[in-house]
C-alpha cells in the first residue's frame, strides 16, 4: 500500500531521532493512511486516504 493520501497528497516525512547525548539518527513519520471505499461518479473505488481527509469530509464514502 502506498504511503500517500490520494486526496491531499500527504505522505511520509523524515527527520532525526535525537538521543539524550544529542546523537542524531534518521527516522521517518508515516501518515495515517487508511484504505476506504469511495463513491465517485456513481462508481465505487478503493482509495488510500489519510484520516484527516476522512474526518473533515473531503471523501464521499460508499455504503
Amino acid at each position: 500500500m502506498s504511503r500517500k493520501c490520494s486526496m491531499c497528497g500527504k505522505g511520509q516525512v523524515s527527520g532525526n531521532n535525537v538521543s539524550h547525548s544529542n546523537r542524531h539518527t534518521r527516522r521517518k513519520w508515516n501518515a495515517n493512511i487508511q484504505t476506504v471505499r469511495v463513491e465517485e461518479n456513481g462508481t465505487v473505488k478503493r482509495l488510500n486516504v489519510c484520516t484527516r481527509c476522512i474526518r473533515s469530509g473531503k471523501v464521499n464514502r460508499a455504503v
